[in-house]
């Protein structure tokens, strides 16, 4: 049964619906860049997809208090491709998040006056900036058929999703604060 939900809560609920499909469409373009040879393109997918994994349990960890049914509505790119294609896509579903989705949720969330959602968009949002980044770099790159080159590791933040590429993981979290050594590396 779905109850009354608030716009905010069916925010949530989109929300959670494609980070979900964004983990595992980029899980899949990870197999893909690995197999065309692409092997830091394909650890940034996977990096990626850990991220949106994150993204994910923040908005469901929002409805820990209810009981209910709810329908997901999420716009995703499909068709996957080679790795060029595949990057595209996944620009295609950042650029997205980062114009309209989570400025919109971020807004809804502030005028309902639902903090926690709130910080779960927000976090979502400046994670989503550095994803929209690295993967314009990684297809600049592609196009070339050249891999994307990476010093050090993609290190991912379990609390936020931050996502950095380098030789070490920072002191802390510059979005959420969550120290860098419990940072997932790949």
């Amino acid at each position: 049964m779905v109850e009354d939900m608030t716009m905010t809560q069916d925010s949530l609920a989109s929300a959670y619906g494609g980070e979900s499909m964004a983990n595992m469409r980029y899980s899949i373009f990870a197999d893909i860049a690995e197999k065309e040879g692409y092997p830091n393109v394909a650890r940034l997918f996977r990096a990626v997809a850990f991220a949106e994994k994150v993204h994910a349990r923040n908005h469901f960890q929002r409805f820990s208090k209810y009981k209910m049914a709810v329908k997901v509505v999420a716009e995703a790119p499909f068709g996957p491709g080679d790795t060029k294609k595949n990057l595209e896509l996944a620009i295609m579903g950042e650029q997205f998040e980062v114009d309209q989705m989570y400025p919109a949720y971020l807004e809804l969330a502030k005028m309902q006056g639902d903090k926690a959602a709130e910080t779960s968009f927000k976090y979502a949002f400046e994670a989503e900036k550095i994803h929209l980044t690295l993967y314009k770099k990684a297809l600049e790159f592609v196009s070339q058929g050249r891999d994307l080159p990476m010093e050090g590791n993609m290190w991912i933040c379990p609390v936020c999703g931050y996502t950095l590429m380098a030789s070490d993981a920072p002191a802390k979290c510059p979005i959420c604060g969550t120290a860098g050594k419990t940072f997932q590396k790949f």
